[in-house]
């Protein structure tokens, strides 16, 4: 028998968006970068789609696609961020899957349960819609149907594969020590005989087995080998790519050996990482000491199960007590606090199913009269939630096109289509608009009550971090849509089993003081989009004249703002109309505004008068910290890039005219007038602008003596987006950009150059001009 490779990734992060607007807003834990996923999409995602090949002297030689090449599933939330803000990587990981599919018939991504949850813990209806639910999105994204599913925390048991099953699915991974025992496959019903227990270290892991299933099915399960695959994720074994091959080659023999690993080792846990897994896919790929690559689908298809297999149940790969580390004190932490106990996971498990309880009650009754079946309907909401659009918050100048798409859409498109086959198919005929708004919020109240039950939020060891917190939120945005939809307040079933979560911290109290001063303040509001809207269009330079119309748009919410006066006006008074995605149905309200520039951000505020008279206001300062980090970074986003704009000409301008052979205009240039100037000028310089050698010489010896360390990001980031618009280009000019190569080079030696090699990759090396360029970034050609 051949013996055949699989590395795989499971590429996964919680839902992070705020359930209102729909985004990530400031994680200040994951600085410098805004959140936790666009840091590890940095560090990791995005160099394995373009992973670095370098030769004996450190130059580049490839540049790989490890998608083409390793096993891979990625969590839906996260692909819903990554089309959002990473859509380049994402289309890499679509084309890593097609170049595979033709490869070996079989595509290298499986599908995940949509939001990570625990399966073995949740309704059979539950586990039904995180499944359909994950098979549309997959072929949302990778346009076929899945052939396998990643379970989270590989957490199974009978029931959550009979699920699996009823999908279509073929097959699964689990840990080694999942399995409990084994027997040969020879067309009879296996007696106690015939069952010879394994272990971790007994079971043969390089052959697929058969779990027979009650209701007569079956499903395929591979296994990984444990210790290589902790020895990747725990033991620095990415230190050295030759090393890494080396205990792979030792490892195999005839059939397949599985590695499995979150994906975030190959970058974010150990740095380069993806370098040595591209130096073994490289291996594998060339069929090196006859150990060639595969996927999990193509094996199966290679060699079928011979043999069935018993789980232990349930089971996962990160607990060594089965699934308690999802409901108990079971003592399976992180291990960054050994004195503190998990107490709080029972209560916080108990309140969120009493609230689900509640409900699911709450949807059938009142969706009897909606739907033709309200269950049916929620499973097919799967394809409506594929087909969100991936904007991010951006002004749009018109309110025809904000009034004829939901929120986070660019046009009607593809949402809009889902939206009414979805109402075709499943909303009783002749609904009133109002009850047409109930549903789509009945539907959106049951997607965030499962996205507080993604599985991280009892995985760590701390009820106050910000995993229990965002379920908290979650769950508060479903008893609000609950409410909204005829109900009572459905969290208080939550807040009375969190009153016996402790907080490891005594100053955090219990878990309902942190619901209340944690999640509760996070709890969105008209007036509180309006004052943010308005705020982020002042950031933006976008408020509109007096009786036109502005938009602001979040992934998850809208906000059209027609002024009534002008924007110099104190307050500035206008009609906003605030609506949320997935709910048609919108809210218009008159508002005052005291903008931050007349009082302060103290002062400033937003008073609303809605429809049937009431008012209320909301001020700048009690927005929640995460909405005011993100207004603070949109001001200064907005404030750097008028800056650039207006003084780019001014240093385009002002170079040309410096003398190096006259000591005045040495002065000058030795002056602290040019400090603002700093970065701007760096980009003139870099480009030239007509200025003599000498001049250039000059200036950037200047330059170079005095970039502090925010002119360089400044700079670096300006350079970078020089290099995209030039490279982005039909036909590149590639002598200038080989001239300012060379320049940027001379005042910025420690620039990231990573997405300019990748753009110069993808133009291929046969030219002559992307050759040169190609040797100045460090490639070998």
């Amino acid at each position: 028998m051949a013996r055949h490779l699989c590395i795989h990734g499971h590429f996964y992060q919680p839902p992070r968006e705020d359930p209102w607007q729909g985004d990530v807003l400031p994680e200040g834990s994951a600085a410098p970068a805004h959140d936790w996923n666009e840091r590890i999409h940095r560090e990791s995602y995005a160099p394995l789609a373009w992973a670095r090949r370098l030769d004996a002297n450190g130059r580049i030689a490839d540049i790989m696609n490890c998608y083409e090449w390793m096993s891979f599933n990625v969590g839906p939330t996260l692909l819903r961020w990554m089309d959002r803000h990473a859509p380049d990587t994402l289309r890499r990981m679509v084309e890593g899957d097609r170049q595979s599919l033709a490869r070996w018939g079989h595509g290298n991504a499986l599908a995940q349960v949509y939001h990570h949850i625990i399966m073995p813990l949740a309704t059979v209806r539950d586990r039904e819609m995180e499944v359909a639910w994950a098979v549309d999105d997959f072929m949302h994204r990778f346009g076929r149907k899945p052939e396998g599913m990643w379970l989270a925390e590989s957490a199974a048991d009978l029931p959550s594969l009979e699920t699996l099953a009823d999908a279509g699915i073929a097959f699964t991974i689990l840990a080694p020590r999942q399995a409990r025992a084994v027997a040969m496959l020879d067309g009879r019903p296996a007696d106690d005989a015939a069952w010879m227990p394994v272990d971790e270290h007994s079971l043969d892991i390089r052959e697929p087995y058969l779990v027979e299933l009650p209701s007569g099915r079956s499903m395929a399960v591979f296994f990984y080998d444990g210790a290589l695959s902790r020895a990747v994720a725990f033991e620095r074994l990415l230190q050295d790519g030759e090393g890494f091959w080396r205990r792979l080659v030792g490892a195999a023999g005839p059939g397949l050996l599985s590695v499995c690993t979150d994906g975030e080792t190959y970058g974010h846990h150990f740095t380069f990482g993806e370098m040595a897994l591209a130096h073994v896919l490289g291996q594998g790929y060339s069929g090196r000491d006859d150990l060639r690559l595969t996927n999990y689908a193509a094996q199966l298809e290679r060699t079928p199960p011979r043999r069935r297999v018993l789980l232990h149940e349930p089971s996962s790969w990160s607990c060594a007590h089965g699934i308690e580390r999802w409901r108990s004190d079971c003592g399976c932490t992180d291990g960054g606090h050994p004195g503190w106990n998990q107490r709080w996971r029972k209560p916080l498990r108990e309140g969120l199913d009493a609230m689900k309880r509640e409900i699911d009650a709450h949807f059938s009754r009142r969706g009897a009269s909606l739907f033709y079946d309200p269950w049916a309907a929620l499973r097919g909401y799967g394809k409506v939630l594929a087909t969100q659009s991936s904007v991010a918050a951006t002004p749009s100048a018109s309110i025809a096109q904000s009034a004829a798409s939901p929120p986070g859409t660019p046009s009607s498109g593809a949402l809009e289509d889902a939206r009414s086959t979805f109402a075709a198919k499943h909303l009783r005929p002749d609904l009133a608009p109002s009850d047409i708004d109930t549903a789509w919020r009945l539907l959106a109240m049951q997607e965030a009550a499962l996205a507080a039950f993604a599985s991280c939020a009892w995985f760590f060891d701390e009820l106050s971090r910000i995993e229990p917190v965002n379920a908290m939120t979650y769950a508060l945005r479903a008893s609000d849509l609950a409410a909204a939809t005829g109900t009572g307040d459905i969290h208080r079933h939550l807040l009375e089993h969190l009153q016996r979560a402790i907080s490891n911290k005594p100053e955090e109290g219990t878990g309902a003081d942190i619901f209340t001063h944690h999640a509760l303040p996070r709890r969105e509001t008209v007036p509180g989009l309006v004052l943010q809207a308005l705020c982020l269009l002042e950031a933006a330079d976008a408020l509109p004249a007096a009786g036109d119309t502005a938009t602001w748009t979040w992934p998850g919410a809208q906000v059209a703002v027609r002024l009534e006066s002008a924007p110099g006006d104190v307050p500035l008074e206008g009609m906003a109309e605030v609506r949320l995605a997935l709910e048609p149905g919108g809210e218009t309200v008159h508002f005052a505004w005291t903008p931050p520039h007349a009082t302060g951000a103290t002062g400033s505020l937003v008073r609303v008068v809605r429809a049937d008279g009431t008012q209320e206001a909301m001020r700048l300062m009690d927005l929640a910290r995460n909405r005011r980090e993100a207004l603070l970074a949109a001001l200064t986003t907005g404030a750097t890039r008028r800056a650039d704009e207006l003084l780019g000409p001014v240093a385009r301008t002002m170079l040309p005219l410096v003398s190096p052979w006259e000591e005045a205009q040495r002065d000058m240039v030795r002056s602290e007038a040019w400090a603002p100037l700093l970065p701007t000028l760096g980009l003139a310089t870099i480009t030239g602008c007509g200025a003599s050698p000498e001049t250039l010489r000059l200036v950037e010896d200047y330059l170079r003596a005095n970039l502090g360390a925010g002119d360089r990001r400044r700079l670096a980031r300006l350079a970078e987006g020089m290099f995209t618009e030039l490279l982005d280009a039909p036909e590149p000019d590639w002598d200038k950009i080989e001239r300012r190569i060379v320049r940027t080079r001379a005042l910025l030696p420690d620039m990231d150059w990573w997405s300019v090699q990748n753009r110069i990759w993808q133009w291929g090396l046969a030219g002559e001009g992307p050759r040169r360029c190609a040797v100045q970034l460090g490639f070998r050609v």
